[in-house]
């Protein structure tokens, strides 16, 4: 006796639809790895494109909506168009949004494989797909649309399902997510009452720290360096406010998270530039500066507290003025009230399909599903892909993705959105 001999006729349809239509799902992932989308430059609308072709030819109805230049610009990129597709089934029930960025970090150096070329090869993992982008998050733009696909076979087959499902394709995660799932819903473009982000197979996350940057600028005054007291030197004004920061770091290294996955807040000057010569005193110096925030500091001003501690160091500094603009400021993911039965559903089915244990997890990196949580949409992230970022080679050479992943996580998000809609 087979697993599938232990499933309900619907059940049985939504997996069946997913293993028959395998080497379809898996082409139209490669065609979404073939078309360029690197943030930067962020000039994505030729893949909105290309990704609303192929929606199209599967049937959907799908809606662009183009991101006016002036946002385009102020996110720093060059084009962007959104994508949803809604499919409604029975009467009634959740609507449950599901997002994927098709923005990717561009490829750099170290590949052996054509990171636009969708090429699959053997592995001891089964067969692997390589590319940019293709687990990252491209792949949930397959893994999500054939999920509906599943669900409306389902329902042409008599299953009772009643709820909505919004496929929300977006292009700028890269940047922060203010021009895509946050620009969905600035514009009341969703009203979902839940909110499945990509992710990977083997993990649920629910939780994620929030990142701050911010740059601070040191300015003094030139001089000539045979008379350096004719100056006010913004180098060494620099170290001395660099020593108080990294003070900060080892007092953020005592605040402890309690979610798993995630250890301690954390701070980096990741960034240095400054002076105008050997022969002159420095009177210009920038740097950057990384603060993750752990979830338990939602709205805690974690900007306010560096500037404080920037500031109160440049005053030991006569003659220096400081000043510190914010870049990225973006919240930490949380689980909310009424996430616990999205949880269920995918935890559920993922251990099922997968044979092992799920865990829930949060991670100490940031998505764009803050956006959804801060309008009060329970989230998690949930998708294809192996067990961590490193062994999908995400943001690195040689990305891949296992095609055996895709196929099963597809099963998992069909089946936990018929039992969520119910």
């Amino acid at each position: 006796m087979t697993a599938r001999d232990n499933m309900n006729p619907t059940e049985t349809t939504l997996t069946t639809f997913i293993d028959q239509h395998r080497p379809q799902q898996e082409a139209f992932l490669a065609e979404l790895v073939k078309v360029p989308s690197d943030n930067p430059p962020g000039d994505c609308d030729a893949h909105g494109k290309r990704a609303r072709e192929l929606l199209e030819g599967l049937g959907f109805t799908v809606e662009a909506h183009k991101v006016p230049d002036e946002q385009v610009k102020a996110a720093g990129m060059i084009s962007a168009t959104n994508l949803i597709v809604r499919k409604q089934f029975g009467t009634g029930g959740p609507v449950i949004a599901m997002n994927a960025h098709g923005d990717v970090v561009p490829p750099g150096l170290g590949w052996t494989k054509d990171p636009y070329g969708g090429e699959i090869a053997d592995s001891e993992h089964g067969p692997v797909m390589y590319g940019r982008g293709v687990a990252v998050s491209k792949s949930d733009f397959a893994t999500y649309t054939y999920a509906v696909l599943a669900l409306m076979e389902a329902e042409k087959q008599g299953a009772k399902i009643n709820g909505a499902v919004e496929l929300q394709f977006t292009y700028d995660e890269e940047t922060g997510g203010d021009i895509g799932p946050k620009f969905l819903l600035d514009n009341d473009l969703s009203k979902a009452d839940y909110a499945i982000s990509a992710g990977f197979s083997y993990g649920i996350t629910s939780s994620h720290n929030g990142c701050l940057h911010v740059e601070v600028t040191v300015k003094g005054k030139q001089g000539h360096a045979a008379m350096p007291h004719t100056g006010v030197d913004a180098i060494e004004a620099a170290t001395h406010i660099l020593q108080a920061i990294y003070g900060l770091r080892a007092e953020l290294a005592t605040r402890k998270s309690k979610v798993p996955g995630i250890d301690t807040a954390t701070l980096n000057v990741g960034l240095i530039k400054g002076g105008i010569n050997t022969n002159v005193v420095p009177d210009l110096v920038t740097f950057r500066v990384d603060r993750r925030m752990i979830p338990e500091e939602i709205g805690f001003d974690a900007e306010g507290e560096l500037r404080a501690v920037v500031e109160k160091a440049a005053k030991d500094r006569p003659g220096i003025e400081v000043k510190v603009e914010r870049i990225i400021l973006a919240e930490p993911l949380s689980e909310l009230p009424g996430v616990e039965k999205l949880i269920g559903a995918l935890k559920g089915r993922a251990e099922s399909v997968f044979g092992v244990d799920i865990p829930v997890q949060g991670v100490p990196l940031y998505t764009d599903a803050r956006h959804y949580t801060k309008r009060g949409i329970p989230t998690v992230l949930y998708g294809a892909g192996p067990r961590t970022l490193m062994e999908a080679r995400g943001h690195n050479s040689d990305e891949n993705l296992r095609l055996n992943d895709l196929n099963r996580a597809t099963k998992v998000v069909a089946l936990a959105l018929s039992d969520l809609m119910k």
